[in-house]
């Protein structure tokens, strides 16, 4: 597998036990070598016509291109928000240690 094929999937939870949850579930499936789980952030943004401001816990998901489908589908179904904030981004590099570490942790 070509360390192209590493991307790096964020969201973020509504709380550290949902985090805690999703990122189990991801490692427990095979569907992300890492998923770090950093401290709360305050969120602002417009949902419905209403300014919204929330504690979040963002999650940094670590897997590959392949999984994205079934990364996103795991994030929707164990997630409690209407519309979860997802975002793919694609890896260029890295220490090719890890990237080679991240490919043999998720069955392709």
């Amino acid at each position: 597998m070509d360390n192209a094929d590493i991307i790096i999937v964020f969201t973020h939870a509504p709380d550290e036990a949902c985090a805690t949850k999703l990122a189990e579930t991801l490692i427990q499936n095979q569907l992300a070598a890492c998923v770090n789980i950093h401290s709360p952030c305050q969120s602002l943004y417009t949902w419905q016509q209403h300014t919204e401001r929330t504690t979040e816990w963002p999650m940094t998901i670590k897997t590959i291109r392949q999984k994205y489908a079934d990364v996103e589908a795991c994030i929707i179904k164990h997630h409690p928000y209407e519309l979860p904030d997802i975002l793919c981004l694609h890896v260029d590099g890295g220490l090719p240690a890890y990237l080679q570490w991240v490919t043999t942790q998720i069955p392709h």
